[in-house]
């Protein structure tokens, strides 16, 4: 079977593209084999894939996270799956799972989910991982309301976009720093207020966007200013944590508890799958009726792996998804 994958962690050089050196995979009992049409390129592959972000590799290891295609076969335990379903997933290559940039894939069934009517499946794959990791951000952890006020810092890129464009479906109103070439597009997303986050003063413009304060404060960058993240706070606010793997900030505990406010964190790879599935089941339609979408899309092929993570780890991309097609 050709695919993408490393015998070792290491470097982009180490991905090899051709036959997989293992048996073709067959699905488990509760498993589904997707005949795989396109995979998209995620930060989080490329951290695995160097060693940088621990967990179960069985080498060799297929590359990747997200997939879309159609399915091939499905186990006996896995109704509602039949041959030639258009389907996706968002949750494979870690935790033991071979990753989906090959020509099939085994899916847990749990963790696969139909293509909506009417959803091109490029736009679900483009925007799958990003979109589904705001969702968990601002509502499974940031118990986001109709109503509240949300603060969204590093707007434009993939995860920022879909933080704005799902708070203001959710009925919050938004405030977001972007760089000032980017401010129209957040504001073309649902952003009340867009602020140049390299001008001067920004804490106190942020203040005076909010002047209630924020009830959900999420930053997508991995620099974390949590004195100034509190002292924006509403009371029994929340600020949510999503990135900044070696970011060690000090924590002002006084401000933070008289508000009544919090601090959670979390990494997509180890939400629940009843928590993938209820972000999958709101990430899927509003791809579909146009109200999720990826900024810009460059579809390339299976070969090019290697040359899409240098691009990801560079950091040219801003905000431009890649997906390798099968």
């Amino acid at each position: 079977m050709r695919a993408a994958y490393i015998t070792r962690t290491g470097p982009p050089e180490e991905i090899v593209v051709g036959e997989l050196p293992a048996p073709r995979p067959r699905p488990g009992p509760t498993d589904v084999l997707v005949d795989v049409a396109a995979t998209a390129v995620n930060p989080v592959d490329t951290l695995v894939r160097s060693g940088g972000f621990r967990t179960a590799l069985p080498f060799p290891f297929v590359i990747g996270r997200d997939l879309v295609g159609t399915v091939a076969e499905a186990g006996p335990g896995a109704p509602g799956f039949t041959p030639g379903d258009p389907v996706w997933c968002n949750s494979l290559g870690h935790g033991g799972r071979q990753g989906p940039a090959a020509e099939q894939a085994v899916v847990p069934a749990d963790r696969l989910y139909p293509l909506p009517s009417g959803a091109r499946p490029e736009d679900v794959v483009a925007v799958a991982h990003p979109a589904a990791t705001a969702y968990l951000a601002l509502f499974t952890h940031g118990g986001l309301r109709a109503g509240a006020t949300v603060f969204v810092a590093g707007a434009a890129g993939n995860v920022g976009s879909a933080l704005v464009e799902l708070a203001e479906w959710a009925g919050a109103r938004v405030v977001a720093t972007a760089a000032a070439r980017d401010a129209e597009y957040v504001r073309s997303l649902g952003a009340a207020e867009v602020l140049d986050y390299a001008g001067p003063g920004l804490a106190g413009r942020i203040a005076a966007a909010a002047p209630g304060g924020v009830d959900v404060h999420v930053a997508t960058h991995g620099g974390h200013d949590l004195d100034a993240a509190v002292a924006l706070l509403a009371p029994r606010g929340r600020i949510v944590l999503l990135a900044g793997v070696a970011a060690r900030p000090v924590l002002p505990v006084g401000p933070l508890y008289q508000k009544g406010g919090a601090v959670v964190g979390f990494a997509i790879s180890h939400a629940s799958t009843t928590e993938l599935a209820e972000a999958a089941g709101v990430v899927g339609p509003l791809v579909a009726t146009g109200r999720l979408r990826a900024r810009a899309v460059e579809q390339l092929p299976l070969t090019a792996a290697a040359e899409a993570h240098r691009r990801m780890e560079s950091g040219e991309l801003r905000g431009r998804r890649l997906l390798l097609t099968v």
